[in-house]
């Protein structure tokens, strides 16, 4: 829905008209080398825009989150993978009311990539007011953003309405972001120039961010390859290693394998995309109910585990005889998963021989290309290398 904007935005333009055409510069961030005991960390938030006219941007967003995954999982910063987490928060759906500012918190930051996929398919379109500055505001202040500055911590919103809706500004959300180190990228579903008409590109006041536009309706490029059967079959032998435990091991289990459906009726090549991602274990981790990951993060963790909550068939079992279950289980799933990076390495070199071969140069800017292009070009200011 377009709105009049306030002429009082003037003056907002100018002042940062100066910080585009580069009268003004950010300071480049500075990182120091890890301690021998700090962890790297990525910490993604999602501003989906679910008006009506966003049903493609959706469908973008619910194939690409293997690909955001298996990029910032290539990361190395001083010889260590970063822990990576990501938010969810959908913007310009009226159910959600105007007291929020039509904003709602999807998925708080989180490791658990099924439950993330499982509410990204959640989403639906529903006309609305998109207020950029609201959503930005909101998910600065309701998630928990890590305080060191080794982090990189960033947003990307993505939408196609005028940036300064709303009655929060977007300078006010800047401001917030610059305080937390938190990175604001725009990403304007449409016309270069339309989203520069509309503001998007006022992020360079929101912390080295970047301005992009991506065609929202595109269909994300797939190159088949002969090694994607292989890595499916493989996905298939990979989860017969889990083991659920606890209240909700049962039905995480059962999410386990709706997600590999639902991602199978994207295309192939998403389901593909999901199993490489799934194929590391630094990325894909279930210590909150595989029995096999939490006795991996903890070697004393069979013998804390209530047996009552295993399935049926483990429950007269002692611990000795569950521990060499789950030893070899263990064994199991990492033979599996180098094979599976091996194929991943492999399909990946597939691809780039194709592209090269390719008469079609270019390829239409998506949601997947052009979060990647900017994860890659900001993860080195944080020492972050990606190959």
């Amino acid at each position: 829905m377009k709105k009049f904007i306030n002429p009082v935005y003037v003056l907002i333009l100018v002042c940062t008209s100066l910080s585009i055409m580069g009268l003004t510069k950010p300071k480049r961030l500075q990182q120091k080398p890890l301690s021998p005991t700090e962890t790297p960390k990525i910490q993604v938030a999602v501003l989906l825009d679910v008006s009506n006219s966003m049903d493609g941007l959706i469908e973008q967003a619910k194939a690409q989150l293997w690909n955001m995954v298996s990029t910032m999982g290539k990361a190395q910063c001083d010889g260590k993978t970063p822990q990576i987490q990501i938010a969810l928060f959908e913007y310009g759906r009226p159910d959600n009311g105007i007291a929020s500012g039509y904003v709602r918190q999807i998925s708080g930051f989180t490791s658990n990539l099924d439950a993330l996929s499982q509410k990204l398919f959640s989403l639906h379109t529903n006309g609305g007011d998109e207020y950029c500055g609201q959503v930005i505001y909101t998910s600065l202040n309701k998630l928990t953003w890590d305080a060191a500055k080794s982090t990189y911590k960033v947003i990307f919103i993505a939408g196609n309405e005028d940036f300064l809706q709303g009655n929060l500004t977007y300078t006010k959300a800047c401001a917030t972001a610059r305080d937390k180190g938190v990175i604001v990228n725009t990403i304007y579903c449409g016309d270069r120039l339309q989203g520069i008409r509309e503001h998007w590109n006022l992020n360079a006041e929101c912390g080295n961010g970047s301005y992009t536009n991506i065609n929202q309706d595109a269909r994300i490029d797939e190159i088949p390859t002969p090694y994607d059967s292989m890595i499916l079959t493989l996905n298939k032998s990979l989860n017969s290693t889990y083991i659920s435990y606890g209240n909700t091991g049962a039905s995480s289990l059962a999410a386990q394998g709706s997600v590999d459906k639902m991602n199978e009726s994207l295309s192939q090549t998403v389901a593909v995309k999901r199993v490489t991602v799934k194929g590391k274990k630094e990325l894909y981790k279930n210590t909150d109910w595989d029995i096999v990951d939490a006795a991996n993060e903890d070697k004393n963790f069979i013998d804390k585990v209530d047996i009552k909550t295993l399935p049926d068939s483990l429950k007269r079992k002692s611990r000795t005889e569950l521990k060499q279950l789950v030893d070899r289980k263990n064994n199991e799933r990492n033979a599996i998963q180098q094979d599976i990076s091996k194929l991943a390495i492999k399909r990946d070199m597939y691809i780039q021989t194709e592209k090269a071969r390719s008469s079609q140069k270019t390829q239409a800017a998506t949601l997947e290309t052009e979060i990647e292009k900017i994860i890659r070009k900001q993860a080195k200011q944080f020492r972050m290398i990606i190959p």
